[in-house]
């Protein structure tokens, strides 16, 4: 059984590389979703590929410099395409959150949204004028994250996109179902207008969207910080430590999408060994 202590917790290091113990809860899902052909030739080994994909994602590298002691590279990057059409690293994701919320740790109650921009290759899905990027072109990702900041859905459009319009495909796509009963969501000046707000009311959520214009003052009269939107800039942040993320090398908009997944799923099992060691 799960379970958490009050010591402090043995730092993780970054992962390169699959650890035993998140190899025993993600193998059944690639078993399950992409199991091995009955006949033919023997498949490749499942996690030296998931190992090359991480590295890729880490790295930022194209997919023929990898390193040979990954394996082929061609079978990495064939490999992690299939995952990608057969949903494999959005599986991966939800299991991983599932577990998090077992360990009891995780409040799904308060939601926030958050977007980054980041350039983009010049042609390929989802790719528009960067309005902050003098016009070249590049990609915007939504983010939906609970109250300590752990992701809970993903949509990726083209930079010249509103973020009204990200908002529907970014709550249709949360990666879990919803707890019972009412879940607040908070959103910057950005989406204070009809369709952020009727979008919110369509999904039954209460909302919390800073008004534009709206300056929250303490009672000395001066600014303070914005409530809760420092836990999805936080996410934002660990997710651009990521160099296939923050730049945005994949022409296919699925591929660099499952990208994100698959680094989401990770931040979700970096909280769970913080609890569970």
């Amino acid at each position: 059984m799960w379970g958490w202590t009050t010591e402090k917790a043995e730092t993780l290091a970054t992962i390169w590389e699959i650890p035993d113990h998140l190899w025993e809860q993600i193998h059944p899902v690639i078993l399950d979703m992409d199991p091995p052909r009955g006949t033919g030739r023997k498949g490749a080994d499942p996690r030296r590929m998931l190992d090359g994909i991480i590295f890729r994602m880490r790295s930022g590298c194209q997919w023929n410099r990898l390193p040979r002691e990954l394996g082929d590279d061609s079978t990495i990057h064939r490999t992690f395409q299939g995952w990608v059409e057969l949903g494999v690293l959005e599986g991966i994701w939800a299991v991983l959150v599932e577990g998090g919320e077992e360990l009891g740790r995780s409040d799904l109650g308060i939601a926030v949204g958050g977007l980054l921009h980041g350039q983009g290759p010049f042609w390929g899905g989802s790719i528009g004028r960067n309005p902050t990027g003098r016009g070249k072109a590049g990609s915007k990702k939504s983010i939906l994250v609970d109250a300590a900041g752990g992701p809970l859905s993903v949509a990726v459009a083209g930079a010249n996109v509103h973020d009204t319009k990200l908002l529907r495909p970014t709550l249709e796509s949360i990666i879990v179902a919803r707890p019972e009963g009412t879940q607040n969501l908070c959103l910057d000046k950005g989406y204070d207008n009809p369709t952020g707000h009727g979008t919110v009311a369509a999904f039954q959520y209460c909302p919390h969207i800073r008004r534009i214009g709206e300056e929250k003052l303490d009672r000395w009269g001066e600014k303070t910080l914005p409530a809760r939107r420092w836990v999805v800039e936080r996410t934002l942040s660990w997710l651009s430590k990521c160099r296939a993320i923050l730049v945005r090398y994949d022409k296919k908009a699925s591929n660099y999408l499952g990208l994100i997944q698959l680094a989401c799923a990770l931040l979700w099992y970096r909280r769970q060994h913080r609890l569970l060691f």
